[in-house]
């Protein structure tokens, strides 16, 4: 039995890592606060799991690193990266992902082995505010509620939507195996956010109001606002959601989310089974 800490175990992410890890009873599990000088030594961890908010500022990413390299008890960690990797360049425009590429530099030079799960965009928000999800609300691509859909570019680039409870799935048995890469890739489903939209409103049994944005729209920080946005701009300004979600749409349209890697999970661990958005949004939407 190892002992696992999961730094940011209280978070979205985190949480959804923790009730897995628990659910298994392989491992025993540590959540980490923001004091870990000691409590790495103390407790015996040998593999940290970070799921840290980008609220904690990339320091504390970056400390949590340095303290797991300085442990002798510690030798793996998981980075902070769920989702995608991004590039210098590309963390430029998203300050989320700064942290992430500087996190992923220090463990480089770390002597520590890591590892990221890569598991492009969450299908999670297809299914909110219905379906079971500890991510932090929000109405993305597709409002499901209104039945309105803003796509980004073409919407013919095929994307990689994972549920966020098929991944401590795949956690838990990666964290048993005897060798790490450093990028390991979980494909929950994959189809084009065109294909979405359809399967949506086969689902709901009506039709939904499409409207897609150029590239130039997107470059310039611009989407189609979705009825439900408006409820968020108290706590996430308008400006700051267009420009993320512009950034993302970007991302997909480009093929970003469209992992294509030679080996997966899935193919490691076939017996486990992913959610598919067909599942999610029969589950949560049909004959609503």
């Amino acid at each position: 039995m190892g002992v696992i800490a999961v730094a940011g175990g209280t978070g979205a992410m985190g949480r959804t890592i923790v009730e897995g890890l628990i659910r298994d009873r392989t491992h025993r599990v540590v959540i980490l606060a923001r004091k870990i000088s000691t409590v790495l030594e103390a407790n015996s961890i040998d593999t940290v799991i970070s799921t840290l908010n980008s609220s904690f500022g990339i320091e504390s990413e970056l400390n949590l690193i340095k303290a797991a390299n300085q442990s002798t008890a510690t030798k793996r960690y998981v980075a902070n990266v769920w989702g995608i990797t991004y590039t210098p360049e590309e963390s430029k425009v998203l300050p989320a992902a700064e942290g992430k590429v500087q996190a992923m530099q220090a463990l480089e030079a770390s002597s520590l082995e890591w590892t990221c799960f890569l598991t492009g965009f969450l299908s999670d928000y297809f299914v909110m505010p219905r379906g079971k999800s500890y991510m932090t609300p929000l109405v993305v691509l597709v409002d499901m509620v209104h039945d309105v859909a803003a796509i980004p570019g073409s919407g013919s680039v095929p994307v990689v939507l994972t549920y966020s409870f098929d991944i401590p799935k795949f956690v838990i048995r990666a964290l048993a195996l005897d060798h790490w890469e450093k990028e390991v890739y979980i494909i929950g489903d994959k189809m084009t956010l065109n294909e979405v939209v359809a399967l949506a409103e086969e689902v709901k049994g009506t039709k939904f109001s499409v409207n897609h944005d150029s590239m130039d729209s997107l470059k310039a920080g611009r989407v189609t606002e979705l009825p439900s946005h408006e409820a968020y701009y108290p706590y996430f300004p308008k400006e700051q959601m267009q420009g993320l979600l512009a950034f993302f749409g970007i991302m997909w349209e480009s093929g970003k989310c469209n992992l294509e890697p030679a080996y997966t999970l899935n193919q490691r661990f076939p017996d486990i089974e992913t959610t598919s958005v067909r599942t999610l949004l029969e589950s949560a939407w049909k004959g609503i």
